[in-house]
């Protein structure tokens, strides 16, 4: 078994079912904590999955340079290593490619990278980024893709699809050689580019979705190349017009997005998955994330203030008597336990935000839920 989805109700594209696993069922929608070394930073594996979690994004670029793969592998891979004991996801490197530009060349064969540990030398082949994935042994695994920058031209982002499907052509033909001499439990999913263009993202899905080697094909297929400087408002247009006419049978995964009101509109458009740094990177800077807007714990109008972050919130920040008055004084001393506290708060709301929707899609209210949810959203600071 590698992976597969059930769709068991539908409220216009919005859909929820069962994605089964490996390492248990994941209902979606669901958003995927990063653990970009092998951790969801602060916080242990049985607080991540009390917020709801039940899939978390291992970050490939990262584990390959350090510890090394073999090092992950040698207890039994990821799960083992990291005691996460539900389902897991990696990378494959293609977006550290796109932030980390200046120390990495592409060529036909994958990427060069100087390695900003040590500066030495490191080749990413899609074939390489399917052994290293393998390795690590997440129930999924994703190719190795090229990200182009938002507001690239039209022959650069076609150029970009144009080596995306030669290296998952590559990535499934290497998986399909593994599975020959030992036949692993891991799914792999394509990567949809073509920037704002609907009829090349459209273009780019329809020809990763006929890819097979060895009889296999994608278990499933991710959006990756938003929220990397386009108008988000462009990619939520692209998103409504594409998403609903990708296959259906197959896993839709966004990969980096995003806000709550990016969640809310992606799932609207029928988006399954999400993974992104958003909610506890911004919560060790400080902001805690709530049904009203941002709360940025360090101004001064909090030094006082008994209330907790939200009197309406069960995470353990609020439903544990937390003052906001007292977590400012953590922050503002460098307390481990205020990045914590505001960590557990942000992904248990985006842990309701997806029981939310996973209940209202099956009530046929979603367009209410997402109303709701859109309209107390604001974008300054919360009162």
């Amino acid at each position: 078994m590698t992976v597969r989805l059930s769709i068991e109700a539908q409220d216009g594209n919005a859909r929820t079912g069962v994605l089964s696993t490996p390492h248990g069922p994941v209902l979606v929608p669901t958003f995927m904590p990063v653990g970009t070394q092998g951790s969801v930073k602060g916080l242990s594996p049985e607080e991540v999955a009390a917020t709801g979690a039940q899939v978390v994004l291992g970050n490939t670029y990262h584990l390959w340079l350090r510890p090394g793969a073999e090092t992950v592998a040698g207890p039994g891979g990821l799960h083992r290593w990291s005691r996460w004991p539900h389902a897991m996801l990696t990378d494959s490197g293609g977006f550290q490619a796109f932030s980390l530009a200046k120390m990495c060349k592409r060529d036909d064969d994958g990427f060069e990278f100087r390695s900003h540990l040590d500066g030495r030398r490191c080749r990413l082949s899609p074939e390489e980024a399917v052994r290293v994935q393998r390795l690590l042994g997440a129930d999924i695994q994703m190719q190795l893709d090229v990200c182009p920058p938002g507001g690239s031209p039209a022959a650069v982002l076609r150029e970009a699809c144009s080596v995306t499907t030669a290296w998952a052509r590559r990535g499934l033909e290497a998986r399909a050689r593994a599975d020959e001499t030992s036949p692993q439990a891991q799914a792999m999913f394509g990567i949809i580019q073509g920037g704002t263009d609907v009829a090349l993202r459209l273009e780019h899905a329809a020809e990763l979705g006929a890819l097979e080697a060895g009889g296999r094909g994608f278990d499933g297929l991710a959006f990756g190349g938003f929220s990397v400087g386009e108008p988000i408002e462009a990619m939520h247009e692209v998103l409504g017009a594409v998403v609903h006419r990708v296959e259906p049978s197959r896993p839709r995964y966004l990969m980096g997005v995003g806000t709550p009101r990016d969640l809310l509109l992606a799932i609207g458009a029928g988006i399954d998955m999400f993974d992104c740094v958003l909610p506890t990177r911004n919560a060790r800077n400080g902001q805690a994330l709530t049904r009203t807007g941002k709360l940025i714990i360090k101004n001064a109008r909090y030094k006082d203030d008994p209330s907790p972050i939200d009197p309406n919130c069960g995470c353990p920040a609020c439903a544990g008597g937390f003052s906001r008055s007292y977590l400012r004084h953590l922050f503002m001393c460098g307390e481990m336990l205020a990045l914590r506290l505001l960590s557990l708060h942000n992904l248990h709301l985006y842990g309701e935000l997806t029981r939310g929707a996973r209940e209202a899609i099956r009530a046929g209210s979603f367009g209410a839920f997402q109303k709701s949810w859109l309209d107390e959203l604001g974008g300054g600071e919360t009162a």
